[in-house]
C-alpha cells in the first residue's frame, strides 16, 4: 500500500477553443487569481501542482494547450501520454461546446487509451447562457465523462475539477516521483515552459500559490 510520503506523477492537459478560459482556469487553481487580461496561450504552457490527497501525494503535470486553430496540428504532441484531459468550453458559446465534443472524439481516437476526460462548463458567473446544462450533463453521462461547471473569475468550482480528475486517475497508471514527502506545490519551486520558444522561465512564489 503506499504511503502519504509517497508521490504518484501525471500528465494531464487541458484542451478547448480559445477564449473558453482554459489558462484562467490554471491561474486561479494555482495562485488562486483572476486576470480580465491573461495573454492567449502559444504553443502550450507546463506547469506542476502537488497536491495531498491522504494516502499518497499527486503530482500534476499540466499542459495548458493554446486553442487557436492555427496550433491545432502542434496539439496531439501535448496531449500525447496525458492520463488525464480537462475539455473546456464557454456556456455562453455554443460552437466552443459543440468543439469540445469534437476534443472528445479526437482524445478517444488518438489519445491516450481509456484516459480520464473531464468535460468542463467554464464562466457560469455569466447570464448569457447558450448551452444547456441538462444536455451537456447527459452527453457527458454517456460518453463516460466527468462534467463539473465552474467559474474562472469567481473560483466557483474550479478545485473541484483538478481534484475530481485526480481522485479518478487510478495509481497504477502514474510513476512514482523520486522526491518524498511534498504535499502542496507551494512546497517546492515551479515553472513554465513556452513550448513554442523551449525556454524554462523561473515564475516567483506568491504567498498561497503554487505556479
Amino acid at each position: 500500500m503506499l504511503q502519504g510520503s509517497s508521490t504518484i506523477q501525471f500528465k494531464i492537459v487541458l484542451l478547448g477553443e480559445s477564449a473558453v478560459g482554459k489558462s484562467s482556469l490554471v491561474w486561479r487553481f494555482c495562485q488562486d487569481q483572476f486576470s480580465e487580461t491573461i495573454e492567449s496561450t502559444v504553443g502550450a504552457t507546463f506547469i506542476h501542482r502537488v497536491m495531498d490527497l491522504g494516502e499518497y501525494s499527486i503530482k500534476l503535470q499540466i499542459w495548458d494547450t493554446a486553442g487557436q486553430e492555427r496550433y491545432h496540428s502542434l496539439t496531439p504532441m501535448y496531449y500525447r501520454g496525458a492520463k488525464g484531459v480537462i475539455i473546456t468550453y464557454d456556456v455562453t458559446n455554443n460552437d466552443s461546446y459543440e468543439k469540445a465534443k469534437d476534443w472528445v472524439n479526437e482524445i478517444r481516437t488518438q489519445g491516450t487509451p481509456n484516459a480520464k476526460i473531464v468535460l468542463v462548463a467554464n464562466k457560469i458567473d455569466l447570464e448569457d447562457h447558450q448551452v444547456d446544462q441538462m444536455e451537456a450533463m447527459k452527453y457527458a453521462e454517456s460518453n463516460d465523462l466527468l462534467f463539473f461547471e465552474c467559474s474562472a473569475k469567481t473560483g466557483e468550482g474550479v478545485k473541484d475539477v483538478f481534484f475530481g480528475l485526480s481522485k479518478a486517475l487510478p495509481v497504477k497508471w502514474g510513476e512514482m516521483s523520486n522526491r518524498k514527502g511534498m504535499e502542496f506545490s507551494d512546497s517546492e519551486d515551479e515553472f513554465s515552459v513556452n513550448v513554442k520558444n523551449s525556454k524554462k522561465v523561473n515564475k516567483k512564489k506568491e504567498s498561497g500559490g503554487c505556479c
